[in-house]
């Protein structure tokens, strides 16, 4: 498994009190050893999050979980910069301003796949590590960011096209709702999913973006039926709210989710849980959010210099039964 040692040279960009603190204290999870001045401002070390924002339950969830375990409590001062409207622009903006300020440590959730070369060149001149969470970058460069912590997309698709070969082994006509068009996660989704169903007897019927919205689900999912005449039996849904969003359009159809057409889904929010449980989805794969407590200890060893690997990959579950759903609805967090 490929890693990579970054020896950052701390002294250089952090400091003698944050070398004291963050490495004492914060690589074990507390301030404990960090001694009788900790806790002050200038001993927490500084975190730019690169974050995408309002993007749905799932993004949601994965962001407050970093916020949440980033604290100052924690012995870390985080910085959070969601992008506006969802624009890589923003998002380059905040980066850069991170690099300028000098923070210590940055995370980042990109809003599109390619374009950030220049920028993670600027912050390892800077001596800045830079996390990937969730999404991965286009052309991917391990070599400019620390790791990627992220479930593993094209397992998940995957595991749900093997799903769906399994449910229709005579064939269905099935149609796709993607994210964004750009998003390396909507490549990576797709690719699992073809590998899958490639050389069944599925049909693919259409793919059109639906940008990872329910409303957009709907419609996209009515003007499709109503251009295949109905006459479709299976809808990938690359996220839940898409897959909800085709469920409502389903049913406005005179169709029966669940019976007349199965529907997929990626995520597992409780939104989704709650319609598998209810009959209305057929599978959902879980894309786990909440891993700050593996972002918080890769810092960590980042800031060391210890070994990290490239790709950190999240478990996640697939359900495939109301039964399912409803063991784990009772604690579902997000």
């Amino acid at each position: 498994m490929a890693q990579k040692k970054r020896m950052l040279g701390l002294l250089g960009f952090i400091g003698a009190g944050v070398m004291a603190i963050g490495l004492a204290g914060c690589a074990s999870g507390d301030g404990a050893d960090a001694g009788g001045d900790s806790g002050g401002d200038g001993d927490l070390i500084s975190v730019g999050f690169v974050a995408v924002g309002p993007e749905g339950a799932w993004r949601e969830a994965n962001e407050k979980n970093i916020q949440s375990t980033f604290t100052e409590d924690a012995g870390y001062d985080l910085k959070y910069a969601p992008a506006t409207n969802l624009d890589q622009k923003s998002q380059i903006d905040a980066f850069t301003s991170f690099v300028d300020e000098g923070v210590d440590v940055i995370l980042l959730s990109a809003t599109e796949a390619s374009g950030w070369e220049d920028s993670l060149k600027r912050a390892q001149e800077a001596e800045i590590p830079v996390v990937l969470l969730d999404r991965g970058i286009e052309p991917d460069d391990p070599s400019l960011y620390v790791t990627r912590i992220a479930p593993d997309n094209i397992v998940v698709a995957e595991a749900v096209g093997e799903w769906a070969v399994s449910e229709f082994p005579d064939g269905a006509n099935y149609i796709v709702l993607e994210g964004p068009a750009g998003v390396g996660v909507v490549n990576e989704r797709n690719e699992g999913w073809d590998a899958a169903v490639d050389g069944s007897a599925l049909v693919k019927v259409a793919a059109q973006t639906a940008n990872w919205s329910a409303e957009e689900g709907k419609s996209v999912t009515e003007t499709l039926l109503k251009a295949n005449g109905n006459d479709i039996q299976l809808i990938f849904a690359q996220n839940d709210e898409m897959g909800l969003g085709a469920a409502q359009a389903v049913e406005e159809a005179g169709l029966t989710p669940g019976v007349d057409v199965q529907i997929a889904t990626i995520d597992g929010t409780r939104s989704a849980m709650e319609a598998l449980a209810a009959g209305q989805l057929s599978f959902v794969h879980e894309y786990n959010p909440l891993f700050g407590d593996t972002a918080l200890d890769v810092v960590a060893k980042a800031l060391e210099g210890a070994d990290v690997e490239s790709y950190i990959i999240v478990p996640s579950t697939a359900f495939d039964s109301a039964e399912a759903a409803e063991s784990v609805l009772a604690d579902r967090q997000y």
